[in-house]
């Protein structure tokens, strides 16, 4: 939990976008995880294994009955440090800006991103934590690339 704690809520919350959610779902994942030990086989990092775990929960909650009957909103607030405290301003608001738009990506593109460059897992780890094919996640990250680049370009023209 010290080692992969934050990395379970945080992408528990990027695929729910509920921290509250995000908090019993990273409880349950860890809960599972040492209940289910012996499952692990070391085909995968062990931070690959708990982001599986964590999707597969985030996912089976996504599809409730009680998700779909009650929504709550939440927002997820980046927090950043510099010397100066108009640059923590400003680098905060840019950093939440930019979460704010992932945050409206479909699910699939959502995924790729926040697991390549939030996570850095590589290729064929994503691959395998989402079940599809290395290709897949290339061209899932390629289009997801593609939308932020025209959601970024579209919101400094409304500026």
């Amino acid at each position: 939990m010290e080692d992969f704690g934050d990395d379970v809520w945080n992408f528990a919350f990027f695929l729910t976008h509920r921290s509250h959610v995000a908090d019993d779902i990273s409880q349950d994942v860890f809960l599972a995880a040492f209940t289910g030990m012996y499952a692990f086989r070391g085909d995968c990092s062990v931070k690959s294994w708990l982001l599986t775990i964590t999707r597969n929960k985030s996912l089976h909650y996504l599809q409730g009955a009680f998700f779909r009957k009650v929504t709550l909103t939440d927002r997820f607030i980046s927090t950043g440090s510099s010397p100066a405290a108009e640059q923590v301003v400003f680098d905060r608001s840019d950093t939440r800006d930019l979460w704010d738009l992932v945050m409206t990506l479909p699910r699939k593109y959502r995924e790729v991103i926040i697991l390549d460059y939030h996570y850095g897992l590589k290729m064929n780890e994503i691959a395998k934590l989402l079940h599809v094919s290395v290709g897949t996640v290339k061209s899932r990250l390629n289009r997801a690339k593609k939308k932020m680049n025209a959601l970024v370009t579209y919101n400094k023209e409304e500026v």
